[in-house]
Order: structure tokens, then sequence, then C-alpha cells
């Protein structure tokens, strides 16, 4: 079993919870209100700004050029995932000025500064469970909920969160999982003591409740400062 499949399992509860959110399920069932998405979308523009900082620490952290270029890919990866955000809302009249500048909410600013802690703190290894949920856990829920689409008429038809769907079940994103998945037990390579391996379950497990955060964030928003975009 890979570490992260051990992880997963250790933290089933959670999860499920962050996979399975309200949010998620009604952004796949295509009936979550636009401006809760666009208020996600804007927090996660936030969001993937300091996960570009934390795959920078993760350049520093590394020993070996395998390392290296597996830190220099996610980097690449997170940046070109940007794009999207940039694309949706500037099609919503939300001004790229008016983005950056947007103040990053509580569930932000905790989930993304407890990843660069634990990155500080703790070694590669630490920092790379701790962005897992992220990176793992997107092309997972982007998988389960690719079938929505065809029941809104496929891939062009008429689901209002196919580009959000098409790009965390699309090979790009798959591949970069796939590639979180071998890092962290090539990072683990050589066997974990149980003390370790209940370090890293804490660290996983944080994160993890910190995206169930992350969701509850948006849905809270209501009808937030882009309604009517």
């Amino acid at each position: 079993m890979s570490l992260f499949e051990t992880l997963k399992t250790r933290c089933r509860d959670e999860w499920d919870a962050y996979t399975r959110h309200d949010f998620v399920e009604r952004l796949g069932a295509g009936t979550l209100p636009l401006p809760v998405f666009q208020d996600y979308l804007v927090q996660d523009f936030h969001f993937l700004v300091q996960f570009v900082r934390a795959n920078a620490l993760a350049t520093y952290k590394s020993r070996t050029l395998a390392d290296l270029k597996a830190a220099h890919a996610a980097t690449g990866a997170i940046l070109a995932e940007t794009d999207l955000h940039l694309t949706l809302t500037e099609r919503w009249g939300i001004p790229r000025a008016e983005l950056e500048a947007a103040p990053e909410k509580q569930a932000t600013v905790a989930y993304t500064r407890y990843v660069l802690d634990s990155g500080m703190a703790g070694d590669l290894l630490d920092l790379s469970v701790a962005l897992a949920p992220c990176t793992i856990g997107y092309a997972e829920i982007g998988a389960r909920l690719q079938p929505r689409l065809a029941e809104h008429g496929g891939q062009s038809g008429e689901h209002p969160y196919r580009e959000w769907i098409s790009e965390y079940s699309g090979e790009e994103f798959t591949a970069a999982s796939r590639a979180a998945i071998a890092q962290l037990d090539a990072l683990a390579a050589g066997g974990l003591s149980d003390r370790r391996l209940d370090e890293l379950t804490d660290v996983f497990r944080t994160a993890t409740r910190l995206e169930i955060d992350f969701w509850q964030q948006a849905l809270d928003s209501g009808e937030g400062p882009w309604a009517g975009s």
C-alpha cells in the first residue's frame, strides 16, 4: 500500500468529509450557486499563490536532483492551474487587479500557512504530506465528478462547472497527482517508524480538516461580493 493510501485509510472520516463535502456534491450536480463558486475561486487563487511558495520551499528542502525536478514540476502544474482561475474570473468581469487585491479569508490563511509551517518546521516529507490533500485529493474529486458531465450533455454540454471538473479530471492534473503519490513513496523509502507514521498522520489529518474548512468557507459566503457578476 502506498504511503498516501495508508494516510487516507488512517484518516478515512476526514477524507470522506473533504472529498464528499456538500460544496463538492453541489458543484458536481451543477446546483452550487454561482456567487458561492466565485467566492471559492477568488480564495483559491490566493490559495494557489501560497502553494507556489510552498513548492518553492520544497525546492529548497530538496536534497537530490530527483526531488528538485519533482518540486519544479509541481510548481509548474500549480502555475498552470491559476490560468483556469484567471480565465473564469475575467469572464465574470472581475479584473485581475481586483482579484489579487481581494483579502484572504480566515480559512485560506489557516490552511496555506499551516502547509508552509509544516515545511519550515519539518522536512520535505512533512511538507509533501501537508500538500497531499490538495495535490492528490482534487484529482480524486475530479475523477469522481467527471461522469456528471454526461448528465448535462457531455464535455461540451451545459454543466455550469464543466471547465473546473474537466481541469481536475484531465490527464495533466491526474499525472501530477500520480507523481505526488510516487514522490511520497520515494521520500518514505526505507520505511517509517510507528512514531514517524503517527506524526505524518497528524499532518495529513490536519491538512484534510483545513480543506474541509476551505469548502465550508465558500458555502458560508452566501451571496458574496461577486453576486450578479
